[in-house]
């Protein structure tokens, strides 16, 4: 392989690191974000160097990376703080499934295999569409609220909001989701989702167990059609809060076998 590409990398999240691993590229890397869950092997055979917002910065050094990648405008200090100590820092921030996709091809070309990056963005893009065309024939289409926080209530981010309409349901707060921030999808008054009147409940509260019970619980909610007939259901942060593979397979299956069971149901009514 080209000296000119990248030989030692540290991943900041786990993206990087399940694009990497499926490109058979693992070789490349010399430390993971902890947060890392996919692929398991990788938290067996890789140092975790880093979590969401802080990092061993020092510790990266020591390992003498030729590329630092991470995600998001939130780790813009790490990123400073690595550029400081002469790395090279990638920041990707891309936040709807489309951007799922180019990030794949474009990790594939840094790192010398734009056609591996290719297939294997094909082979994402193909499994997207096979859930499209299935989510195309359910009866109904179910309203969800996605909820990614709970204090205060934070509805889905855009890539999130996406793969809801690709699996056959609408998303009640789409209009939101084009905020990259999480302040931008705030749900200041609870009262507007009882006004939404989702079908489905869908939580994923990043880095806590979703707890259905205890928002059966708020005041008013069991007006809601998806508290009053018990659809409130969780979905691992680590399958869909991250913008990666994980999202657009796991993630999206786990999406549509949710709302095409509500589908059904509704149509056996």
């Amino acid at each position: 392989m080209p000296d000119n590409y990248p030989q030692r990398i540290v991943c900041l999240t786990e993206e990087p690191t399940e694009v990497l691993y499926a490109l058979g590229q693992q070789h490349r890397i010399v430390g993971i974000s902890g947060f890392t869950v996919r692929p398991a092997q990788a938290r067996r055979e890789k140092p975790k160097v880093s979590a969401f917002t802080s990092a061993k910065v020092d510790e990266i050094v020591r390992l003498e990376p030729d590329l630092a990648i991470g995600f998001s405008d939130i780790q813009a200090d790490i990123a400073q703080a690595l550029i400081k100590k002469g790395i090279e820092v990638w920041i990707a921030n891309h936040r709807s499934v489309a951007g799922i996709l180019a990030y794949v091809r474009r990790l594939g070309a840094l790192v010398g295999v734009r056609d591996e990056a290719e297939r294997y963005a094909g082979e994402l893009q193909a499994h997207i569409q096979r859930v499209q065309d299935a989510a195309a024939r359910l009866a109904s289409r179910p309203g969800v609220y996605f909820e990614e926080w709970d204090k205060p209530l934070i509805c889905a981010i855009r890539w999130v909001s996406e793969l809801i309409e690709i699996a056959g349901g609408i998303d009640v707060f789409a209009d939101r989701s084009s905020s990259s921030l999480a302040r931008g999808r705030i749900v200041a008054d609870p009262n507007e989702v009882i006004d939404a009147a989702p079908d489905l409940i869908i939580g994923s509260w990043c880095g806590k167990k979703f707890r259905p019970e205890q928002v059966a619980a708020r005041p008013g909610w069991l007006r809601i059609p998806a508290v009053r007939d018990g659809e409130l259901h969780e979905i691992k942060s680590s399958v869909i809060l991250q913008p990666g593979p994980a999202a657009v397979t796991d993630g999206l299956d786990a999406l549509h076998t949710i709302i095409a069971r509500r589908a059904r149901h509704s149509a056996n009514r």
